[in-house]
Order: C-alpha cells, then sequence, then structure tokens
C-alpha cells in the first residue's frame, strides 16, 4: 500500500500550498481531490469537488462523492484556512470566532467525515497544515498563531486516539510560501490609533515577505515524504533560515527576551 497510488483529499485546493500540494502528488501519480467553495477545472492532472468547511453537510458529501468514485481515501491534507490581521483589540469576538470556525472546526468536519471510512480500513494518514505560527504568537495576527496552535494541539490528541485503529495524524508547519491567503484575510472595521504605527509597519513588513517567498512546491513534496513514511508521527516543518530559527529560539529563551526580539523583527 505504500508504494501504490494513493487516493488523496486536499482541502482548498484551487490556489497557493493547496494547489501546489495537489499538482505535486498528481505528476507522482496519486489520485487526487482538492477542494473550493466554488471549484473549477484544473489543468494539473487532479480533480476538484465543493466543499465549505463552515458548511458540514457539503464536508460529507465531498467526501461520499470521492469515495463513490475511488471507493477509499487513503489521505487527507487538511490545508485549506483563513488569515487574519489586527491588534487584538480591535478586532471583533466575531471575527475571531469565524477564523477559529475555519481553521480549527473546519479541519475537525473534515476529520469526522473520513475517520469512520479509515477505521473500517484500519489504515489512513491526515495531515493537517498549521504554520510555524503555532509556536508564538506574531504580533497584529494573535488570532492566527491561536488557530495553529489549537489545530496543533487537537492533532497530537486525535493521533493517540486514532493510532489503535491503524490511522497516522500529523501535522505539517510551513513557514512563508507563495500564496493568495493575504487576499482573503480578515480584518479590523478601523485600527485603533494607538496601534496605527506598529500595525502599519506589521503589514509592510508582512507583505514583503509573502511577495519574496518560497516555491510551495517544496511543501508538496515533503507531503510525499510523510505519506512515504511507514510511521509517519508528530510534527514536520516547511521552513529556512531565521523562520526554523525562531522555533528553536522560542524553546530555549526567557520569554521577556524572545517577546523583545519578536517586536524587533516587526519593527
Amino acid at each position: 500500500m505504500r508504494d501504490a497510488p494513493k487516493v488523496v483529499l486536499v482541502t482548498g485546493g484551487s490556489s497557493g500550498i493547496g494547489k501546489a500540494v495537489c499538482t505535486r502528488l498528481a505528476a507522482e501519480g496519486h489520485l487526487v481531490y482538492g477542494t473550493s467553495r466554488r471549484p473549477q477545472a484544473p489543468s494539473d492532472g487532479y480533480r476538484m469537488v465543493a466543499m465549505d468547511l463552515n458548511d458540514g453537510s457539503t464536508v460529507g458529501q465531498a467526501v461520499a462523492e470521492v469515495l463513490a468514485a475511488e471507493g477509499r481515501i487513503d489521505v487527507v491534507v487538511n490545508n485549506a484556512g483563513l488569515g487574519i490581521q489586527g491588534a487584538t483589540e480591535d478586532l471583533t469576538a466575531a471575527q475571531a470566532a469565524s477564523l477559529l470556525d475555519t481553521n480549527v472546526l473546519g479541519a475537525h468536519r473534515v476529520c469526522l467525515a473520513v475517520l469512520p471510512h479509515m477505521r473500517e480500513r484500519h489504515h489512513g494518514l491526515i495531515i493537517n497544515i498549521t504554520s510555524l505560527a503555532a509556536n508564538f504568537g506574531l504580533p497584529y495576527r494573535g488570532f492566527y498563531s491561536a488557530s495553529k496552535a489549537a489545530l496543533e494541539r487537537y492533532t497530537e490528541t486525535l493521533a493517540m486516539e486514532v493510532r489503535p485503529f491503524g490511522i497516522h495524524a500529523v501535522t505539517l508547519q510551513p513557514g512563508e510560501y507563495r500564496s493568495n491567503i493575504g487576499d482573503n484575510r480578515i480584518r479590523p472595521a478601523a485600527v485603533s490609533e494607538p496601534y496605527r504605527p506598529g500595525y502599519q509597519k506589521a503589514m509592510e513588513i508582512l507583505g514583503g515577505s509573502l511577495h519574496y517567498s518560497r516555491d510551495p512546491d517544496e511543501v508538496g513534496r515533503l507531503v510525499l515524504r510523510i505519506m512515504a513514511k511507514r510511521n509517519p508521527v508528530g510534527v514536520y516543518y516547511a521552513a529556512h533560515g531565521k523562520q526554523r530559527l525562531a522555533v528553536l529560539l522560542k524553546k530555549v529563551l526567557p520569554a521577556g527576551l524572545f517577546q523583545r526580539l519578536m517586536m524587533k523583527e516587526y519593527r
């Protein structure tokens, strides 16, 4: 089974990292289904199905569609998600809830739909795409960090619960890759004057880093390597340089020093 083509469901397969994962896996001979709320036919060797992560019925319908066509789902890559920006004080509870509903509960809805099938086959792999931001709070993107940290802990727990059924659950933490996540970020209705200078500077840095970031095909290749493992477990990192170093520094530096370094980066 490890060497045979696998049936893979990738949420958020129409652009960015999700599209790169779909394209790479399809190029390697796997049977790939991407999802989008408004799917269009891709030209990169994989199929698209309709799914809205905020609507459990469409999640179930999409999973049923793949099962009807292929008879199985071997791998799920929970990639779809939202971004958010703004000082924490400027963001409403409704905006935060919308983000958490997509980034955490959306992945959970997909898991709810595929797990009975995977348990029945005693086989399956779930790769939840989180972010390096899960390791620390990012200024003016606090709820994004919180949502990805929540998905990390969710996956850690899920992995222990489903392993007796032959199912593996892991996370993959990308750094900043080329994507369009910035186009659809949740934003505050207005930026409070006290936070304006820091917020504007942080957004300038963020926009530049996204524009010049790395090829998301690197993430697709890492997904392939995870799929090839006999016993995938834990957290996998797709990051380089100071982004990867920040994860280590968070673990070893005093909290105050790490926070000062983080704020210096954003100023």
